[in-house]
C-alpha cells in the first residue's frame, strides 16, 4: 500500500509517501511545501497544486492527514484549517481516499507515547525507515502521519478479520 502523510500548514506543509504492508514501511518519497509569504489565498492553491502534482507522479492509494486541533489563536486555527481543506480537496479530486488521525494518535502510533516531542517523532520516523542524516521536522511529521496510518490500518484490517473469522 503506498500512502501519503500530510501536515498541513499555512507556511510550511510537509509531505511524506511511504510504501507498507502494514508491518514493514519502505520511504518512497517526502518534502515540504514551502509557501513562503505570498497573499493567503494564493499559498491555499500552491498547497492544492503541489499536492496535486506530487499524488499524479507518486499515486499514492490512501492518504493519511492530521486532524484539526484547538488553538489559543482563533486566526492560526481557522488557517490551518483552511490548508488542511486545500490538501483534502486535492486529494479527493484525485480520488485518493483520505483519513484523518490527531496529533496524539499520531504520536502514539510512531513513538508508543501520544505525549512525545517533535524530537522523539523525528528520532523513530528515522530508525522506522532507516533513513539517514537530518530530517526536516515538517517532513518528518508527513511521514509519521503516513506511519501511523500504515501501522492503525493494518491493525484495524487484522481485526476486522479475526472478527469475521469468529463471528
Amino acid at each position: 500500500m503506498r500512502i501519503l502523510g500530510i501536515d498541513p500548514g499555512s507556511r510550511i506543509t510537509g509531505i511524506g509517501i511511504i510504501e507498507s504492508d502494514g508491518r514493514h514501511s519502505q520511504h518512497v518519497f517526502s518534502t515540504c511545501i514551502r509557501l513562503g509569504n505570498a497573499d493567503f489565498p494564493i499559498r491555499l492553491g500552491k498547497i492544492y497544486q503541489e499536492i496535486e502534482l506530487i499524488i499524479c507522479e507518486f499515486q499514492p492509494q490512501q492518504m493519511a492527514i492530521e486532524d484539526v486541533f484547538l488553538s489559543n489563536n482563533p486566526s492560526s486555527a481557522l488557517k490551518l484549517g483552511q490548508a488542511r481543506g486545500a490538501a483534502i480537496c486535492a486529494t479527493v479530486m484525485q480520488g485518493v481516499p483520505v483519513f484523518e488521525y490527531s496529533a496524539r494518535e499520531i504520536k502514539q502510533a510512531v513513538v508508543g507515547k501520544g505525549s512525545a516531542d517533535k524530537s522523539q517523532v523525528q528520532h523513530m520516523v528515522k530508525l522506522l525507515l532507516n533513513l539517514q542524516g537530518k530530517i526536516q521536522s515538517d517532513t518528518a511529521d508527513g511521514l509519521a502521519i503516513a506511519l501511523s496510518h500504515a501501522h492503525v490500518g493494518a491493525t484495524k484490517s487484522r481485526l476486522q478479520e479475526a472478527l469475521a473469522k469468529h463471528g
